[in-house]
C-alpha cells in the first residue's frame, strides 16, 4: 500500500482511538463484533475480506477500501481475486441503477406524463 493509503487509514485508527478516549464500550464492542464477523465459519475469512472489499467499492468507501484490499491480500486472496471482488461490486452498481431505472423512474413516468 503507498504512503496516502497508509496515511488514510492510519488517520481512521487514530480518530478510532480518540473516541475509544470517550466512548471506550462503544469502541471495543464495535472491535469485538467486527473481529467475530469476519472469522472463518461458513465463509472464509479471504471471502469475507472479499465481500467486505465489494460492498466498500458500493459504499464509496475509501478508508475501508484500501483497508479490505491490505486485509484480503493478507488472508491469501490473489490479486486477480481481488479484481474479480471489483468486477462482481461494478455487476452490482449498474444493476442498482438499472433496476432504479426500470422500475422507479418509468413509474415516475408514467405518473407525469398522465
Amino acid at each position: 500500500m503507498n504512503k496516502l493509503m497508509d496515511n488514510k487509514v492510519d488517520a481512521y485508527r487514530i480518530g478510532v482511538g480518540h473516541m475509544k478516549e470517550t466512548l471506550p464500550n462503544v469502541v471495543e464492542t464495535y472491535h469485538s463484533f467486527t473481529a467475530q464477523c469476519f472469522e472463518d465459519h461458513a465463509v472464509s475469512a479471504k471471502n469475507k475480506q472479499l465481500i467486505a472489499l465489494g460492498i466498500a467499492l458500493f459504499a464509496n468507501n475509501e478508508i475501508c477500501t484500501y483497508f479490505h484490499v491490505k486485509e484480503a491480500l493478507s488472508q491469501g486472496a490473489s490479486p486477480s481475486e481481488i479484481m474479480d471482488a471489483v468486477a462482481v461490486a461494478a455487476a452490482v452498481g449498474g444493476g442498482h441503477a438499472l433496476s432504479q431505472g426500470v422500475t422507479r423512474v418509468q413509474q415516475a413516468l408514467a405518473a407525469q406524463l398522465q
